[in-house]
């Protein structure tokens, strides 16, 4: 399978001199094409830093990570930020919704920003609205929705364009139980229908079930789940079987 995401030998710290804090501890992993991977762990062990850096949200770290088989880290801004509009769409627990634009608008307005007219998009969109359920709420305003309304207008927004990858930092986080089912119903539906490579933040196992394999982050390091790399034996078989 062809590795859509690479994460080797990561580290983040943030602060300067004496006052340094390690968020990121040489993390490795990587996320096949077509997968939908859980990254879990509690408040505070550094799952979103390191999610933003995959995304290239923040640039400032050791190691090397490549998105689509491009190294981010050696990337000029103006490409890496075609990559991100190409290939990546983000979802964040908050919705992120511009309050005054219904919701076809917010879902279209990363794309008509960057050129693209409503006339070329009007079969992707919907497209998009029919599987996110919001057929019927394309000319509501975001403060008339139901939080799980809401996220299901930032996910469609994501999901336009066709991306390869969404990243989705606790997608969740703000939504009750029957809203959260509902939206991680829609995320399996996405990875299985349309072939979207997720790879999701979350403290919920519960949430992290609905992927396929779950990556545990604990203080800055990566101490359990499957990560996606072998291990020494493993490699080691794998010699043995070629020779």
């Amino acid at each position: 399978m062809k590795k859509i995401i690479e994460v080797d030998g990561v580290s983040k710290t943030f602060g300067k001199g004496t006052n340094l804090n390690k968020v990121l501890d040489n993390c490795s992993l990587y996320v096949n094409e077509g997968e939908f991977v859980s990254l879990m762990g509690a408040s505070g062990s550094g799952k979103s830093t390191l999610l933003y850096l995959i995304g290239g949200l923040d640039r400032e770290f050791e190691g090397k990570i490549s998105l689509c088989g491009e190294d981010i880290g050696a990337l000029k801004d103006n490409k890496l930020s075609k990559i991100r509009l190409a290939s990546i769409g983000f979802v964040f627990q908050f919705y992120n919704l511009v309050m005054n634009l219904n919701v076809e608008d917010n879902i279209l307005l990363p794309m008509t920003v960057n050129g693209k007219k409503k006339s070329e998009l009007k079969k992707e969109l919907d497209e998009i609205l029919e599987i996110t359920g919001l057929t019927e709420k394309r000319k509501a305003m975001p403060a008339t929705l139901s939080g799980g309304q809401q996220q299901r207008v930032a996910i469609a927004r994501a999901i336009l364009g066709n991306p390869s990858i969404i990243l989705a930092d606790e997608p969740t986080g703000n939504l009750d139980s029957k809203s959260t089912a509902e939206i991680m119903d829609l995320f399996s539906r996405l990875n299985r229908e349309k072939g979207l490579t997720i790879l999701q933040v979350t403290h919920s196992e519960k949430c992290a079930s609905y992927g396929s394999r779950t990556i545990l982050l604990d203080s800055g390091k990566i101490v359990g789940g499957e990560t996606g790399e072998e291990s020494p034996e493993e490699a080691n078989a794998d010699e043995a079987k070629t020779e």
